[in-house]
């Protein structure tokens, strides 16, 4: 290569780094703007809690149908929003009333099942409502009922070496605390490395001005075990529509990164709560 090939060459990559804000090691735009893009149904008794997209498309999903008897019986008696990566399925589980810790089951893809049970530190609550592991799949996040002002996180268990590989204690690691609260969150998912979706079962208007609202967190910084802070804004309101009055429920929520492709489920009222809606939506921008 000649010396005005080079010059140029150098120029253009340069050019080329200060445009996109830096080179390779530039983050990839997070998806946004949401649209609807399409409905359908499931089966509240096995799919009213929340859901999965595997890598070949197709959908898990979980209910209180789905709890294995084995883990009945031990008193983990709900199941929250499930993810999956790398193959492996995460699920959170939460006892009664009187619990005094959660337990997240993680299934491999040779279909064994691994118990990791966490013991509630002070001031936590107990409950369990998903499970959402980050996109290099090293960390498992997670969160409680009611008001919060943060997330909580974990090593995820089996794909992080810091966990036992055959089930165990599964300490907290760095929260996420967020900048302003969140209510009655029941799922969330991660849609890049630096953002989650999180659907809210909130129907006040007090904290945002959508009833029920899917809510986006924006990290200062990808997930790497230390404490982080998590910016909250919302986006729409999830729709209730159907021909049965009262009051729907927000539940789970999933990002299929490969076919970019968002979805959250609503359970109508009853009669009708037999069947969940599951709405799709494509990003408009990101």
């Amino acid at each position: 290569m000649t010396l005005w090939k080079a010059s140029t060459a150098l120029f253009g990559a340069v050019t080329l780094a200060v445009m996109t804000g830096g080179g390779a090691s530039a983050a990839p735009a997070s998806p946004g703007g949401w649209q609807e893009s399409g409905t359908s149904y499931v089966n509240s008794l096995t799919g009213s809690q929340g859901l999965a997209s595997r890598a070949d498309g197709s959908l898990l999903y979980r209910g209180l149908g789905s709890i294995p008897l084995a883990l009945r019986v031990k008193g983990w008696g709900h199941i929250g929003d499930p993810d999956i990566a790398n193959g492996h399925t995460f699920d959170a589980y939460q006892g009664g009333d009187g619990a005094t810790s959660k337990m997240f089951a993680v299934t491999a893809p040779d279909g064994k099942r691994h118990l990791y049970e966490h013991r509630l530190d002070a001031g936590e609550k107990l409950n369990n409502s998903f499970a959402a592991v980050s996109p290099d799949a090293r960390w498992l996040v997670s969160g409680e009922w009611g008001d919060q002002k943060r997330l909580q996180v974990f090593p995820a268990p089996l794909l992080n070496p810091s966990t036992p590989p055959t089930g165990g204690a599964l300490p907290q690691a760095g929260q996420i605390t967020l900048d302003k609260p969140v209510r009655d969150i029941q799922g969330c998912d991660f849609v890049s490395a630096t953002r989650l979706v999180c659907a809210s079962n909130d129907a006040s208007r007090e904290l945002f001005p959508e009833d029920r609202p899917v809510l986006q967190v924006d990290l200062e910084r990808a997930l790497d075990g230390r404490p982080v802070t998590g910016h909250v804004s919302s986006l729409f309101a999830v729709p209730q529509r159907g021909v049965c009055s009262g009051s729907f429920e927000t539940e789970g929520v999933d990002y299929d990164s490969a076919r970019r492709t968002l979805r959250v489920e609503v359970v109508p009222p009853a009669p009708c709560l037999v069947t969940t809606a599951v709405y799709a939506y494509r990003p408009t921008a990101g």
